[in-house]
Formats: C-alpha cells, structure tokens, sequence
C-alpha cells in the first residue's frame, strides 16, 4: 500500500515536467491567427508546420544542429577517455599526492564559467582557435573531465586489486590492463557518463555564446537565443524554435535510456 501514494506523487510530478513541453507542441503547431484568437493552453486544430518551416529555413536549423552533435558527441567521447586515463592513474595507480589532485578537481567543478570565461577569451585568441567549434569541444573537454575525473576516481579507487596483479602475472601491462579489464567492467559506469555530457554539453549556452559568434559555427542554443531577441519572431515561431531544441536532446535520452538505467542500476549494486 505503502508504493502507491509514492506511485501518485510520481505521476503529478512527471505531469507537471511535462505541461511546458505539451503546451510549446501546441503553440507550434498553431498559426499565428489561431495563437491569437484563441487560448495559449488550447490545443491546435490542425498541424500546422509553417512556423516550424520558416525558422528552420530562417536559421538555417540543420547546419546548427550539426554543430551541436558534432560539439556535443566530441566532447563525450573525449571527456570519458580523458577522465578514465586521470582515474585510472589516481584511482589505482596511487600517484603522490592524490588527495590534493582530487580536491582541485573538485574545485574547478565549483568554478562559474562566467569567471573562466574572460580567461578563455584570451587564451582562444591566442591560440588562434576563437570562433572555431574546435576551441569549444577543447573548453568543455576538460570541463567535463574534471568532474569525470572526480567521479572515476572514487570507483576505480574500489577496484579489486586481486584482478589487476592476476593480470600482471599473465603479462599485462598497464595501458593492457586498462584496456581489457579495467574499462569493461566499469562499462556501465563510463555509459552514464558519455550520455551526462552529451546532454550537458548539448543545452551549454554562456561559453559558445562568447566563442561562436560567426553564424556558420553558432550551436542550437546560442542560435534560439539569439533569435529569440530578435523582433519579428511571433509566438508560434518562437514555439516552435523551443520545440526544435528540445527534441534532438529528448530523443537522445530516450534512445539511451536503457543503457543509463543499467549503468545507475549496476553501479548501485555495487
């Protein structure tokens, strides 16, 4: 009995995550006469796809949404493979001065992207990468691989040393031992990360908002923000700009939600 009140609040919860996002899929679908004549709450009497058409053509939606799943896969990859090399030295190889190595990481995940962003700036116009998506996926690389860092690190600090001398027996060198014990039984784990930053990386905003200001490199969020000041977006275009951004990142987790439940669930049992 105790599973059903629980089951209840569940449901009014999940109802009302979802209200914004039904109400956006109405507007869009609605033309600027029927947004106007009738409620925002009601829904469309038809589909109506002009005012997705006209933002997609006006933006040039496809090119953005390539940028981001360029960006965004890039990253995920990269961020996983960076923190499970910093792990797998600190978890297991037991570096000097690990501690404080883990708590500067743990410091760079409480830093404001406003205070690095001045810093960054400079840097990118050094380095000649300013305006390229190569300096964001550089950026967000290692913003992502210290708080991966930080959480491989107290996995692999567990791992069963039994395997990794059996292993060194046998013949196994490190980078051997990393890549045939060490990464598939931490699969699962290394999973729920790829698809955090994925997800992460994809609504990022402020950063590329300062890096990518030429419209060929802008990503999906900085394009529907800086759309959205512009004055001749109506209600229904501007629907249907949020719907075109939250759909890609909804259609990730839900593809990916099987792996993301086995991986919390695995790394929970243990």
């Amino acid at each position: 009995m105790r599973r059903y009140p629980i089951l209840a609040a569940m449901t009014v919860l999940a109802a009302v995550m979802l209200f914004p996002f039904v109400i956006v899929t109405f507007n869009a679908f609605k033309t600027p006469a029927e947004y106007s004549a009738g409620s925002p709450l009601s829904p469309p009497q038809g589909l109506n796809l002009d005012g997705i058409i006209a933002f997609w053509t006006r933006v040039d939606f496809g090119e953005k949404l390539l940028n981001s799943l360029v960006i965004s896969g890039s990253v995920a990859v990269l961020a996983v493979v960076l923190s499970v090399l910093n792990a797998y030295a600190l978890g297991i190889g037991r570096v000097r001065g690990r501690l404080w190595i883990l708590v500067l990481f743990l410091v760079a995940n409480t830093l404001p992207q406003e205070a690095l962003a001045y810093p960054l700036y400079y840097l990118a116009k050094a380095a000649g990468l300013y305006d390229s998506k190569l300096a964001v996926i550089i950026v967000f690389t290692v913003i992502q691989a210290a708080f991966g860092t930080y959480l491989l690190s107290a996995v692999l600090g567990q791992f069963p040393r039994e395997i990794l001398e059996a292993a060194r027996m046998d013949g196994a060198g490190r980078f051997l031992a990393l890549w045939r014990i060490v990464v598939p039984i931490s699969r699962p784990t290394l999973s729920v990360l790829v698809i955090f930053f994925f997800i992460w990386t994809w609504n990022e905003f402020f950063l590329p908002l300062i890096f990518l200001v030429s419209n060929d490199t802008q990503t999906v969020p900085v394009a529907l923000g800086v759309l959205q000041g512009e004055k001749y977006m109506d209600a229904t275009m501007s629907s249907a700009s949020a719907l075109l951004g939250i759909v890609p990142a909804v259609a990730f987790f839900l593809i990916f939600q099987r792996t993301l439940t086995r991986g919390i669930t695995v790394g929970a049992i243990k």
